[in-house]
């Protein structure tokens, strides 16, 4: 059964930098996409990037357009989300969720990490 373990959130000033990791284990993770979603207090969960099962990053909010980007090693069984840039707003609690197909909807995920905290204080 596949678990995800996300990891790599942390606290970064305006402009830094935050490489979050997604491992799996349970079930090998590169026949899945991949999604990063984030929610911050007292809003709903939003997609931010996916990266399909060939590799394909799709971001899902124009906001990271430019300064965020997925990656995957399939060797380590991990799917990473690279984030420059950062900015306040940016700020949140990050989760990878896998399914078979890239989607912006919460709802199409099976399988979810319990998230990483990012903090950029304003």
């Amino acid at each position: 059964q596949l678990q995800l373990v996300e990891s790599g959130g942390g606290l970064v000033q305006p402009g830094g930098s935050l490489t979050l990791s997604c491992e799996a284990s349970g079930a090998t993770l590169g026949y899945y996409a991949v999604g990063w979603f984030r929610q911050a207090p007292g809003k709903e969960r939003e997609g931010v990037s996916c990266i399909s099962r060939t590799g394909e990053i799709i971001n899902f909010a124009d906001s990271v357009q430019g300064r965020f980007a997925g990656s995957r090693d399939n060797a380590k069984n991990t799917v990473y989300l690279h984030m420059t840039n950062l900015k306040p707003e940016d700020a949140a609690v990050y989760y990878c969720a896998a399914d078979l197909e890239c989607s912006t909807y919460v709802w199409s995920y099976d399988v979810w990490g319990r998230g990483t905290q990012g903090t950029v204080p304003s």
